[in-house]
């Protein structure tokens, strides 16, 4: 078998024989990987256009959204990859890091979008004001770059390599193409053909080349971004190549490193931290079989603690069952591949020129449920270097398996000095109960390392563990770890985005940005801002107010109302040598006033207030000032909506707070929950009567196989359960399930085609009831009559439905809305 590769839309197969695959555990070969005879350069190419151009339109919430569509879709096919990723020699604990890490990527990139602007480029920071009078000024954007994101990716995470990577660049509006290690690119394929299967993705958002290229990077330009993960050895080649350096392409390198962790010297044997570092240690000699960029390799120790640490996680070792990754008893899969047995091997007999073998074996392996000969097995090594500052090798050769070293130190400083000599790491991890100690080494450490885990017994039973990279956090670090970043949150999208400086008037900025730029130009409204819906405002929509006196009452009330009775507001007498001249209003009674002055009152789209951002008091205001306010829309934010929520958007809007004397005063911004508009038609009597009157008995419908006899029956029946007249059914959906179910009603989504309704339904639609349509028609409209009567008479009333359970008046109007409005589409009489 020779892997295929994705590119150009389809399918195809390179030349050759390619690199082998191997399986782990039994040694044999699995197929091939080439990527011989392929033509590359049109891949990027296609990619920049045909991915980039799509993505590049979409919004930051379209993204998102895609991104959740697509980690729910593979983790209900999940159970496929597993069955593929013990060929890796991995055990179900290390494909879960792999394959479900890897879904959990797109997730977390996926709730980001929460951050970012309903628009598909992003404003970043805060205006800058460039002139005295407000009228010359600037703000940054960042635009997705008009690339391909080149991915270079190594063996041991195939799925989570490839997704963390392309989680974030998707987020950004670029598209990616994958190169996977041909050791394991075998699951990465796997995964590839379920995501392109799944049409979720725009075409050409994601490709993958199945197999080793030396010309990848030979065509790369400089709106491109590569990255690479790998050895360092590897990635210094490739950081020089000539094309990178003539285009100035973004290069990020996550190189393997010699990571370490650290024992406080507090904790001593018989401490939850003693035991939570040994604990630590074993699990990361033996994840993945020691192939992790972030396992420990060198255990920093108190010297008087060596014995100590050496004993117990020989013990703990000792419980780690090597063999078939399948079977349940076993701790330990294999390496990839005997290639890559023999090279730790290699590395180990360089480490111990100097350092001791304490535990393990380089040559005897007794391996559960399968061959130890044929498969790729090694045994966990341990090392113990006793000097550490003399015999420097444990600190510059890494053996990339099961393999770490025990070291001492006398100090605090001399454990950061030993941490500081692996010349750059991606994670290092210190485990005490000392606060005090854990801060001199963060502090002390952290230039030599992208992050560092302090472990103790508060956060021991949440804590992800030292080896876990996390999507929200940067994965990366200095030096020899290759001096880049990944993930990393918001900064890890912004890789893939260019930063401009926008200069220009507040008006124009404020149209170029989405946001209200202060000093802009006011967009005067027909209507009270608050009467529109989500989608219809607009940043710099404004309203200014009528006006109010503040009186003397009205200070003296509002401080016996709230208690505040600070001297300025209540006592006069105690003015002098203080920046007030007279009684004083309370900051937070303007606030009050000001919402009083701008608030709508009638029922409309605003839902509820969602707070206050800021709020500033620039000048007292006294009794007998008059204050106006000007209300403006500033931004707006898209947001999810859960459980019995209408869909709604957060809207920011600018309060300015004015005095008689147009001076300003106060401002603040605050945040309505504003309902976005109902893409559905308004279902009532008199609108089913026009619709109705569309539908004759040749009418055929888009979907499904009822007559318009039929569907009107159907939606006459239906009316009928909701006015409780038919009640003597069982609610079909399962109680665990059905407030889920029941949410749905709130949303804006459409009933499903084809969906299969309940078995009651189901016998009622197969023969008509009445004679005719004419009939049937007005059948509905009876029923549609008795459903409101009934509710009129009784308002708090809740009647059954088979699928959605009990609902009440309101839910029962959201069923009949979308139900009608299905049915109705799906006669095209919409």
């Amino acid at each position: 078998m020779i892997l295929q590769s994705y590119i150009n839309g389809q399918w195809t197969q390179g030349t050759g024989e390619g690199s082998p695959m191997f399986d782990a555990v039994t040694g044999e070969t699995i197929g091939f990987a080439t990527t011989e005879g392929l033509d590359i350069p049109s891949a990027l190419a296609y990619g920049r256009t045909k991915g980039g151009e799509k993505l590049r339109k979409m919004t930051f919430q379209e993204r998102g959204n895609m991104l959740k569509t697509l980690a729910l879709y593979l983790n209900k096919r999940k159970e496929q990859f597993y069955d593929i990723s013990y060929k890796t020699g991995a055990t179900r604990v290390d494909s879960w890091i792999d394959i479900e890490g890897g879904f959990g990527n797109l997730f977390a990139n996926a709730s980001l979008r929460k951050l970012f602007p309903n628009q598909p480029y992003h404003v970043e920071g805060d205006p800058i004001d460039l002139s005295r009078g407000g009228r010359f000024m600037a703000h940054h954007i960042l635009v997705p770059k008009r690339g391909v994101a080149v991915h270079i990716n190594a063996f041991n995470f195939p799925v989570w390599g490839m997704l963390e990577k392309c989680a974030v660049n998707w987020m950004a509006g670029m598209a990616a193409v994958v190169l996977p290690a041909p050791q394991t690119s075998y699951l990465t394929e796997a995964v590839v053909r379920v995501i392109i299967d799944s049409g979720i993705l725009p075409e050409g958002a994601l490709q993958l080349l199945s197999g080793m290229t030396k010309s990848i990077l030979d065509t790369v330009e400089s709106q491109d971004v590569v990255t690479f993960t790998g050895s360092a050895h590897t990635g210094r080649i490739l950081k020089a190549h000539p094309r990178l350096v003539q285009e100035a392409v973004p290069f990020t390198m996550e190189a393997d490193s010699l990571n370490c962790s650290v024992l406080g010297e507090d904790a001593v044997p018989g401490t939850p931290e003693f035991d939570l570092f040994v604990k630590e240690v074993r699990k990361e000699m033996t994840v993945k079989t020691g192939q992790k960029c972030t396992a420990i390799r060198r255990i920093i120790v108190p010297e008087n603690l060596v014995e100590d640490v050496q004993i117990a996680l020989g013990k703990q070792l000792d419980k780690v069952t090597i063999g078939d990754p399948r079977l349940k008893e076993v701790r330990m899969g294999a390496l990839i591949n005997k290639a890559q047995v023999q090279s730790v091997k290699d590395q180990v007999s360089k480490l111990v020129q100097t350092a001791d073998m304490v535990y393990g074996s380089l040559d005897n392996i007794d391996a559960v449920g399968a061959d130890g000969e044929k498969g790729a097995f090694l045994s966990p090594i341990l090392l113990r270097e006793n000097n550490p500052f003399k015999n420097t090798a444990v600190h510059e050769i890494e053996a990339f398996g099961p393999v770490s070293t025990i070291m001492p130190y006398k100090n605090m400083d001399e454990a950061i000095e030993l941490a500081q000599m692996g010349k750059g790491s991606l994670v290092s991890s210190i485990f005490t109960n000392d606060d005090k100690r854990a801060k001199e080494y963060v502090v002390g450490a952290a230039s030599h390392h992208g992050r560092i885990l302090v472990g103790n017994r508060d956060m021991a039973k949440q804590s992800t563990g030292h080896g876990s990279p996390l999507p929200l956090l940067v994965h990366g670090g200095p030096g020899r770890a290759g001096g880049g970043e990944e993930m990393g949150g918001m900064r890890g999208i912004k890789h893939y985005m260019q930063r401009c400086a926008i200069q220009g008037s507040p008006t124009t900025l404020t149209e170029v940005t989405g946001i209200y730029q202060a000093n802009a130009e006011y967009k005067e409204t027909l209507k009270h801002p608050f009467a529109y819906h989500w989608e219809d405002i607009e940043a710099g929509m404004s309203l200014k107010t009528h006006k109010r006196t503040v009186t003397d009452t009205d200070i003296i009330n509002f401080a016996n109302l709230t208690w505040d009775h600070f001297y300025a507001h209540t006592d006069i007498t105690s003015l002098e040598g203080s920046i007030f001249e007279k009684r004083t209003a309370h900051g937070y009674f303007i606030i009050a006033a000001a919402a009083g002055l701008f608030v709508y009152p009638n029922k409309g789209p605003v839902a509820a207030n969602y707070g206050l951002e800021e709020c500033r008091f620039l000048r007292p205001i006294y009794h007998n000032d008059t204050i106006y306010v000007r209300l403006t829309c500033k931004q707006k934010i898209d947001r999810d909506s859960r459980g019995k929520e209408l869909p709604s958007g957060i809207v920011k809007w600018f309060v300015e707070v004015f005095d008689q004397e147009d001076e300003l005063v106060a401002i603040a911004t605050i945040l309505t929950m504003v309902q976005k508009i109902n893409p559905f038609k308004t279902i009532d009597k008199k609108s089913i009567q026009n619709y109705l009157g569309k539908l004759t008995e040749d009418t055929k419908p888009a979907w499904g196989n009822m007559s318009s006899q039929q569907m009107v029956e159907h939606l006459e029946y239906s009316l009928r359960v909701a006015s409780g007249e038919i009640q003597d059914f069982e609610i079909e959906t399962p109680e665990k399930y059905l407030e889920k179910v029941q949410d749905s009603l709130y949303t804006h989504d459409k009933m499903p085609r084809n969906f299969e309704a309940p078995k009651l339904l189901q016998n009622l639609i197969s023969e008509a009831r009445y004679e005719n349509l004419a009939e049937a028609k007005q059948k509905l409209i009876e029923a549609y009559h008795a459903f409101e009567l009934y509710f009129k008479e009784n308002p708090e009333a809740t009647t059954k439905n088979a699928v959605f359970g009990a609902l009440d008046k309101f839910e029962w109007s959201l069923m009949n809305t979308k139900h009608f409005n299905h049915h109705f589409e799906q006669f095209g009489l919409l």
